[in-house]
């Protein structure tokens, strides 16, 4: 029937890469593959280290801001107890403490916090004023924030 169908032929397949010459690498050059990886997370190490340190910081400040507002907020609310204990709402003049501590209410933004409170009377043309100084320190753990305000009255 067929007229070779009882040889075979075998086919010999060329590969392109085969016939190219291979270039093969100086004996100075087979292990720079490894030493560029060792750099490469060698740096990406430092910048993580230098991203943890940063974050870090920024907690720190944040901490800081926030005990800041408190203690801010304790010496104002001092400075306003001083007041309302010098000017009474009956009219009267109070009594001008020279030094006094204010125990503020024990309420979320308040704790840990201690306020000192000073009053010094003067008088100028035959005004009394007065100056309150209220400072007051908030501290957790290593942190310790103070805060001052001064207010000067006269009655």
């Amino acid at each position: 029937m067929f007229p070779n169908s009882g040889r075979k032929t075998a086919y010999k397949r060329s590969s392109s890469r085969s016939s190219l010459p291979r270039a093969s690498l100086p004996a100075q050059q087979r292990g720079s593959a490894l030493i560029i990886g060792v750099f490469v997370i060698t740096v990406m190490f430092l910048l993580a280290s230098a991203l943890i340190n940063i974050v870090q910081d920024s907690d720190t400040a944040l901490t800081q801001e926030v005990w800041g507002t408190r203690a801010f907020a304790a010496a104002n609310s001092g400075a306003d107890a001083a007041l309302a204990q010098l000017f009474p709402l009956n009219g009267s003049v109070g009594i001008c403490l020279a030094t006094s501590t204010w125990n503020p209410p024990n309420v979320t933004g308040f704790h840990a916090c201690s306020v000192t409170l000073t009053c010094t009377a003067y008088a100028v043309d035959a005004v009394t004023q007065y100056r309150i100084n209220s400072k007051a320190i908030c501290e957790s753990g290593e942190t310790r924030v103070s805060r001052q305000v001064e207010v000067e009255a006269r009655g």
